[in-house]
């Protein structure tokens, strides 16, 4: 191997691709009157990327069970659904197409057929209640929705034409022709929905430059490794890689970091179906020899457990990222151990939906080094630790994650109160999350100091509570998170309340919540919430 320092050349290979002349370079452009460091060489519109992608031709896009979808064929699916879209649906430019069905083949056709028409598409999450899915579908208004028939009563109430996956891609068009989807960058390109922090799911919207970003950022992390492998002396890359989508398509960390960026470079999606098996999944890693997975920790938690992992044949797999929750050390260790070709490749990193992509990446290198946190600022993010007021913090000093970039979101959906919330006027993106930055690297703290954490789901307790205060027999109540094992953290309820049960508590939220928000943990009480002086719940204070 060749003597070289790892850091001084990651720092080296990265002043090269974003400085004067390089191929990701990074100049200054106004976006929504605001200076920012963008992508200088980015392509202006992501058709261009879609179109480009005929070039690849026979390679596989798309894997699902026994199904294959090539590239070409891909392209010609896209063209058939837009012109069914268009002709019998009315989806103009700007129009919504919203998306409520599990992960398949149909799912990515309909995004990017949407996206071909200038169309905006919604992100539904297969895991909601009729009622999250009213209250969502209803304030996004789309022109025709998506579902497949387990989802179909889901939208029943919606004010749009249903169409099921199962029948979609035999669907023709009553006519021909597409409208001019010309959209400004900064046009809304897709909307994904985060738990809410009031009652209801909240809508990040992201634009066409926010997606552009976001491909660029992933073409340069491969241009960037691939260097690295050089000067180490490792052989050049040569196959198409096979990523495993394992994680739902209404997660950024699949559908903008997975789905999107790959058809941009050639590579295949291989979807797995249903919800996580670990022998399924080790099995479909091995069968379709999968290079690349990105998982969540309860994930990786639940495949270094599993008796079964050394049975297996994981040689194929060369990366593995471990993302939307933070992930200690000793799991990292136990990844390592369990997958021997991956411990020279388990990367983490910190972001959240409303900034579209990873605003730090803790490198390989930098895990050794620095093995609690989550790496360093990615190109053209800044960062910066805030207090209560929103003054800056020195280094070493724990405060509110502020962010902003190119990447970050135009805001919520129809929300101007949430989106001045989380967005100042000069385009800091407030977290909500605390950290502190020690030797140029992001330290978490805590994630929204509300917020649970559940195998990688965002729960905010306000959402449940505010289910639960709905219940005549509840008099109040506080939701929290509680240590899990498996799930990093569990959702758990104190109720004060009278002549009621858990059995019925859990009935009555399974009703109005996704199932991943029902509490598993109760205490039910005739005593009053412990409460400040204000009247808020004193939350240091709850507990089993």
């Amino acid at each position: 191997m060749v003597d070289v320092d790892p850091v001084a050349l990651a720092a080296d290979v990265r002043a090269r691709l974003t400085g004067p002349g390089g191929a990701f370079e990074l100049g200054n452009e106004e976006v929504r009157g605001i200076p920012l460091p963008v992508w200088t060489n980015r392509r202006r519109s992501i058709l261009e990327w879609l179109d480009a992608s005929a070039t690849f031709g026979d390679r596989e896009y798309l894997v699902q069970g026994e199904r294959r979808m090539t590239y070409a064929e891909h392209l010609a699916a896209v063209e058939r659904l837009a012109q069914v879209l268009h002709s019998d649906y009315g989806v103009l430019p700007g129009k919504q197409v919203a998306i409520v069905a599990a992960n398949s083949i149909e799912w990515v056709v309909t995004m990017w057929a949407t996206l071909s028409l200038g169309g905006v598409v919604v992100v539904g999450n297969a895991w909601w209640t009729s009622r999250e899915a009213e209250h969502a579908l209803e304030r996004a208004e789309p022109q025709v929705i998506i579902a497949d028939t387990k989802r179909e009563s889901l939208v029943a109430k919606a004010r749009a034409s249903v169409v099921l996956t199962e029948e979609l891609l035999n669907r023709r068009s009553s006519g021909d022709g597409k409208p001019d989807a010309f959209r400004d960058e900064d046009d809304p390109a897709v909307i994904v929905y985060t738990s809410g922090t009031t009652g209801h799911p909240k809508g990040a919207t992201h634009s066409h430059r926010n997606l552009l970003a976001v491909v660029e950022y992933h073409r340069y992390t491969d241009a960037a490794a691939a260097e690295l492998m050089a000067a180490f002396g490792m052989p050049a890359r040569t196959e198409p890689r096979r990523f495993l989508l394992s994680m739902p398509l209404f997660h950024i960390a699949s559908l903008h970091n997975c789905v999107i960026p790959r058809l941009t470079t050639g590579d295949t999606i291989v979807i797995d179906e249903g919800r996580f098996e670990v022998e399924r999944v080790l099995a479909l890693i091995e069968h379709e020899r999968v290079t690349n997975w990105a998982v969540v920790p309860t994930m990786a938690h639940r495949v270094v457990e599993h008796p079964a992992v050394s049975r297996y044949d994981l040689s194929s797999l060369a990366a593995l990222s471990i993302n939307s929750a933070p992930s200690s050390p000793a799991l990292k260790d136990r990844v390592r151990a369990a997958i021997p070709t991956v411990q020279a490749s388990i990367a983490d990193s910190y972001g959240l939906t409303e900034s579209s992509t990873a605003a730090t990446l803790a490198t390989p290198t930098d895990l050794i080094t620095h093995p609690t946190s989550v790496g360093t600022t990615i190109p053209s993010v800044s960062l910066s630790i805030r207090d209560a007021d929103g003054e800056r913090l020195p280094d070493g000093e724990e405060g509110e994650i502020w962010l902003r970039s190119q990447f970050t979101m135009l805001g919520y959906w129809r929300d101007d109160e949430a989106t001045s919330a989380a967005i100042t006027p000069d385009g800091w993106l407030r977290t909500g999350d605390l950290g502190s930055v020690r030797d140029g690297r992001l330290f978490l703290a805590t994630r929204r100091s509300d917020l649970i954490l559940r195998g990688g789901e965002n729960v905010y307790p306000a959402e449940i509570e505010a289910a639960l205060d709905e219940h005549p027999k509840v008099v109040e109540c506080a939701v929290f998170g509680v240590d899990d094992p498996d799930l990093g953290q569990a959702v758990a309820a104190i109720v004060v309340c009278e002549g009621v049960d858990e059995d019925d508590l859990r009935a009555f939220v399974g009703e109005r919540l996704a199932y991943y928000k029902v509490p598993a943990h109760w205490r039910l009480t005739d005593t009053a919430l412990q409460r400040t002086a204000t009247g808020k719940v004193i939350r240091s204070a709850l507990a089993l």
